[in-house]
């Protein structure tokens, strides 16, 4: 039986140059080819003002690690985060819904009482009209619940 090696540390990026990683080595090169260009398109003082948040940013993405991970992770999450809702919420409204017959006649579900207090045998009765579409009614009341 053939023996295969399995590689371990794949979570560790591949350093070429010293402790600089390749992904470091690709976002130094782009920040560097911007810098060039800010320094050919203008004089010596617009380029310091440009290139200094230029070298900021991009040593910002190239090494700053928040939990470990890259900072172009951390800024995706906040980004897909401000996209999501910050809360949730739950619209409590009663919709009665029709359900069709075989002979193609609409009648709404009965909305159940909320009033009633839930018992074992109540919530196998509104399981049963949920399971059924509503074309089981439930139990009919007794006296005890029309006292109430």
């Amino acid at each position: 039986m053939q023996q295969f090696t399995v590689p371990q540390f794949i979570e560790v990026e591949d350093k070429i140059i010293g402790p600089i990683t390749v992904r470091q080595f690709i976002i130094m090169i782009i920040g560097g080819l911007f810098m060039f260009l800010e320094y050919k398109l203008s004089d010596f003082v617009l380029f310091l003002i440009l290139a200094i948040p230029t070298f900021v940013i991009f040593g910002t993405f190239a090494f700053l690690k928040i939990n470990g991970m890259p900072f172009q992770y951390f800024v995706l999450n906040v980004v897909e985060t401000l996209k999501k809702p910050k809360i949730r919420v739950w619209l409590k409204e009663i919709i009665t819904p029709t359900v069709k017959k075989k002979n193609k006649e609409e009648h709404p579900i009965e909305s159940l009482p909320i009033e009633k207090p839930l018992t074992k045998s109540r919530i196998s009765d509104i399981s049963l009209i949920v399971d059924t579409g509503g074309i089981y009614k439930g139990e009919s009341p007794t006296a005890s619940e029309f006292k109430k």
